[in-house]
């Protein structure tokens, strides 16, 4: 099926039905999408269900990545395992025109009372995004992908880099054609590249897959960067865990873990 064209990462096709473009490509399969976009598209959906209480936040999210997430037409569904006063349970899932379900997270929210606490947040503050220089992402094989639609700007590190790194990221298309981005979408559209910035092997020689992916965050994002100050630790078993704490221009927001599958490339 031919991809769309669109400045967008999908098309609404109709309320549960998206057409994904070509800036949602990963790096490393030309058939395949960047798990961060499809992780986007799932808050979008646990956000936009048409239950949605507006003084609830979603303060975690947990991904089950079962299987690369095809470039093709994805049908997102949305049910309430638990319903609170105070605590919601959510659970979004992702399935491929002729697939098997790819993608699901389990979404928790929590009811939300402005200045009825003293606000605590401690945490180094990091260079912003305008004092650092822009970079691009490692070389890619094909034009238009994730690595396109991403602004990219390291204050620590970078791809071509082993180690801890630090990296503002900023989207330059919108989640869906024709919608205003949110600003959890932000956040998840950049959550996931954790393990990619903060690489610890040589991506010529070794796998390094996330087959989860979670966010917890202890305050709404706001602006349009979003940064993800990362590590990679990994075992000489082939097992590996990428965190990164996640900031905007503000300040620290929450983190981010992903379990990493670790094999030498064929």
């Amino acid at each position: 099926m031919p991809v769309p064209e669109a400045e967008a990462f999908y098309q609404r096709e109709a309320p549960d039905r998206f057409l994904p473009t070509a800036y949602t490509r990963g790096p490393w399969d030309a058939d395949s999408q960047h798990a961060g976009p499809p992780a986007a598209l799932l808050g979008l959906a646990v956000e936009q269900r048409p239950d949605a209480r507006p003084d609830m936040r979603t303060v975690r999210l947990t991904y089950e990545i079962m299987r690369p997430v095809p470039i093709r037409p994805l049908t997102v569904s949305t049910r309430v395992l638990r319903a609170g006063r105070s605590v919601e349970l959510v659970e979004a899932s992702l399935v491929p025109d002729g697939g098997k379900e790819a993608m699901r997270v389990t979404a928790l929210l929590m009811k939300t009372a402005p200045d009825s606490v003293p606000q605590v947040s401690q945490a180094r503050q990091l260079p912003g995004p305008e004092a650092v220089p822009a970079k691009s992402f490692f070389p890619v094989p094909w034009e238009q992908g994730y690595h396109t639609a991403m602004d990219l700007r390291f204050a620590a590190g970078s791809f071509l880099e082993p180690g801890p790194a630090t990296a503002w990221m900023r989207m330059r298309v919108p989640l869906v054609a024709g919608e205003e981005i949110t600003p959890l979408s932000r956040v998840l559209t950049a959550a996931d590249s954790g393990n990619g910035v903060s690489a610890e092997l040589d991506f010529h020689r070794y796998v390094f897959i996330n087959a989860d992916l979670t966010v917890g965050l202890h305050r709404h994002p706001e602006g349009e960067w979003v940064c993800l100050d990362a590590r990679t630790t990994v075992d000489g078993a082939g097992i590996g865990l990428a965190e990164s704490a996640l900031y905007d221009e503000k300040g620290p927001l929450g983190r981010s873990t992903q379990s990493l599958y670790i094999a030498a490339r064929p």
